[in-house]
């Protein structure tokens, strides 16, 4: 990776940004006080909340961080699926007593506004998910000193990031918690993905940008494995989502390690695009029958998520998890970097750059 970046941050360690409140800024600040990269998620944000969470971040640190915009999703959705996948949701919403959402809440996430705040009020790195920013984009972000990243499921995928002129790659392979960031969704595929280690070598070959690792890690060995692969530094969202700071429903944080909670699977039953999430009981009920239709199944089913979190029960909420997820270690985000650290030091000598306390910070 750039020596530019590497300085950003001293260990090769990334909070990976999870929407839907769990990457909050005093996560964000604690892993990035303990020397990792913290980030915000802007997903599902207006552009005023992104904003004011950007403030309070900087209130609690001075250290590098990142913020990740979703991009704006193609019309391609069914209406009639999502029409009749609204009938299947019926029962849940009476259940919850509530209502479902409305279908047509927007699809842009407000990315031009939330990009215009962020050339306004720069942050030191951007990170992008679901495609590929256009090259005006990228160059207006290097023009107000901020990094672009961008997620890549795919060598093809990782070869479009190239091209765009972002700063380096984010490889996300299947074994991510939460929506796999696929530039194109494409329903024959399944949600099928390729595992992080072939993943890396693939793109490894395929393009000269860094490549940072996700999916799945939760021990400082497997950091050390996707540096060996050909990664620069590896990405951790579910080892986060246990921690104290991190804004995860408690029932969630609880979720990871339960023994009710057996396993992960990719599904659209919440969102409409392939998720990892621990499979409970709305996920096996309404996971075959889920159409391809993000964000339009996102909005329908949020009201649902958010009257089952409220109720208590976890059987109607999104659990996003990685397939890590038994592994997760209830310690505050700043201890779980210098843990990592240390079992990366471990895990082999050749890593000493990023141990000995100076590092690149």
């Amino acid at each position: 990776m750039s020596s530019a970046l590497t300085d950003l941050f001293a260990y090769p360690i990334v909070q990976a940004p999870m929407a839907g409140g769990v990457s909050v800024p005093r996560l964000a600040a604690a892993v990035s006080e303990a020397g990792g990269l913290g980030f915000l998620a802007a997903g599902y944000k207006t552009a005023d909340g992104m904003y004011q969470e950007i403030k309070h971040l900087r209130g609690l640190t001075g250290r590098p961080f990142g913020v990740n915009l979703f991009l704006p999703q193609p019309e391609t959705a069914d209406a009639a699926a999502v029409e009749v996948y609204a009938h299947q949701l019926a029962g849940e919403a009476a259940w919850y007593e509530t209502e479902l959402g409305d279908p047509d809440n927007g699809r842009d996430d407000g990315y031009d506004t939330k990009l215009a705040v962020l050339l306004d009020n720069p942050v030191p790195v951007v990170s992008f998910h679901f495609g590929v920013p256009s090259r005006e984009v990228v160059d207006s972000l290097h023009r107000v000193g901020t990094f672009a990243l961008v997620s890549a499921t795919t060598a093809d995928e990782a070869r479009a990031v190239e091209q765009s002129g972002a700063d380096a790659v984010i490889a996300q392979g299947a074994e991510a918690g939460g929506h796999q960031g696929t530039h194109r969704d494409n329903p024959e595929t399944g949600g099928a993905g390729t595992g992080l280690l072939s993943l890396v070598a693939q793109v490894r070959e395929a393009v000269s940008l860094p490549i940072v690792a996700a999916g799945g890690i939760m021990r400082g060995a497997q950091i050390a494995a996707v540096l060996a692969a050909g990664a620069s530094a590896a990405q951790l969202g579910t080892a986060f989502l246990a921690t104290p700071e991190s804004g995860a429903h408690d029932l969630h944080k609880q979720a990871l390690t339960n023994p009710l909670f057996v396993r992960t699977e990719l599904t659209r039953a919440f969102s409409g695009r392939p998720a990892r999430a621990l499979v409970n009981r709305f996920l096996r009920e309404h996971g075959p029958y889920a159409p391809a239709a993000y964000p339009e199944v996102h909005h329908l089913t949020s009201p649902v998520r958010k009257a089952a979190a409220k109720t208590g029960d976890a059987q109607g909420m999104a659990l996003w998890a990685g397939q890590g997820h038994r592994m997760a270690r209830d310690l505050p985000a700043g201890e779980l970097v210098e843990v990592l650290t240390a079992e990366l030091a471990s895990a082999g000598g050749t890593l000493a750059r990023y141990t000995t306390g100076g590092g690149t910070r």
